[in-house]
């Protein structure tokens, strides 16, 4: 590559984790088969003594290399066009795109389009569009819309496309939802565990806060509108499971429900910090390049940081790129020992406060 190249140990760093952020900056060229790919080919890595790195396909043309078949390393450009295209299709249609319309839109066939815009946003073109729709719902209703008028606005043909569309991802209902809660019930108890003052709140479809050192004024804030009613009461078995995840949080804890309210993207994002295994920790790079958009990372510490069921959603798993523990919502000490527990290892140099 030219001067100002990507050091080789950087480069081979992006092609083993198959980072989509440097497509397009530089591709790699195995010198045994006489191909160059993309750094995230889905191949089988070469070996590294075998590899050379061209900052141009025409550059690894120039040395007697062919184009991968399968990532295509020439059509980086074309697909990031063909993708930013369809994205403001989407969002300027009232109606819905079909895939073949979208597919003619940019000139590539309805089956290599999915793969292409999947590959760049983690979603199907459908499921952008659903989750476009969903966020319209939400903005409208956040400003007090009228749950019926904010459906219409979004793009949805009838209320009972939204309903059929969100079921089991809002938690809250879409009037919940706009009314912070009002018409709700919370019952919510302050429990002592070995990491301090525990808040626990939960409604009849699950556990909807967890907190550190938080009491009522906190969560209150979070759900103005809604009835708190402070003890466990019939939410005793319940607040005791979660007591123990706490507790324990290598414990698998998914059988515990959930009553969570966010975007698309945070519950995506969220789901992702749950499928991350007790004892191992993630950058929030990683994250964003598992969820299909690796320059992401901004994004997904923010729907970190929105959060509130500690533990359960265990936003506690996610470290800097360099291995340091990083910040935390209820401390730093809190998480190192979260991570302590689970077994994980970590470049904090916290000390060991428990």
């Amino acid at each position: 590559m030219s001067e100002n190249e990507i050091p080789f140990d950087q480069a081979w760093a992006a092609v083993t984790q198959r980072d989509r952020s440097f497509d397009g900056r530089f591709v790699t060229g195995v010198l045994t088969t006489g191909i160059y790919c993309r750094p995230s080919c889905a191949a089988r890595h070469p070996s590294p003594a075998n590899v050379r790195f061209f900052a141009t396909g025409a550059e690894a043309r120039a040395a007697g290399l062919r184009a991968c078949k399968r990532c295509l390393p020439d059509d980086v450009g074309r697909d990031e066009a063909a993708v930013l295209a369809a994205v403001d299709e989407i969002k300027a249609s009232e109606g819905r795109p079909t895939l073949d319309d979208l597919a003619e839109l940019t000139g590539y066939s309805p089956t290599h389009f999915q793969r292409v815009f999947k590959r760049a946003t983690g979603l199907s073109p459908a499921a952008y569009s659903r989750a476009l729709r969903e966020e319209r719902v939400r903005e409208a209703l956040g400003e007090e819309a009228s749950v019926t008028e904010a459906v219409y606005e979004a793009g949805y043909s009838a209320p009972s496309r939204f309903y059929d569309e969100t079921k089991g991802r809002l938690g809250m209902s879409a009037k919940d939802w706009a009314g912070g809660g009002a018409g709700r019930t919370v019952h919510w108890s302050v429990i002592a565990t070995s990491l301090g003052e525990m808040l626990v709140a939960a409604t009849d479809k699950g556990v909807c806060c967890l907190a550190f050192n938080e009491g009522e004024a906190e969560l209150r804030a979070r759900f103005p509108k809604a009835e708190l009613i402070e003890g466990s009461g019939e939410f005793r078995a319940l607040f005791d499971q979660v007591t123990k995840a706490v507790e324990d949080p290598s414990i698998n804890a998914a059988h515990i429900p959930l009553d969570v309210k966010g975007t698309a993207f945070q519950q995506k994002v969220w789901q992702a910090l749950r499928e991350i295994p007790a004892g191992e920790t993630r950058s929030y790079g990683e994250l964003a390049a598992a969820l299909g958009n690796p320059k992401a990372s901004r994004a997904v510490g923010g729907a970190n940081g929105a959060n509130n069921i500690a533990v359960l959603i265990p936003c506690h798993r996610v470290v800097q790129a360099d291995g340091s523990i990083g910040g935390y919502a209820y401390g730093p000490e809190i998480k190192a020992e979260l991570l302590k527990r689970e077994g994980a290892e970590s470049g904090s140099d916290q000390e060991e406060l428990f």
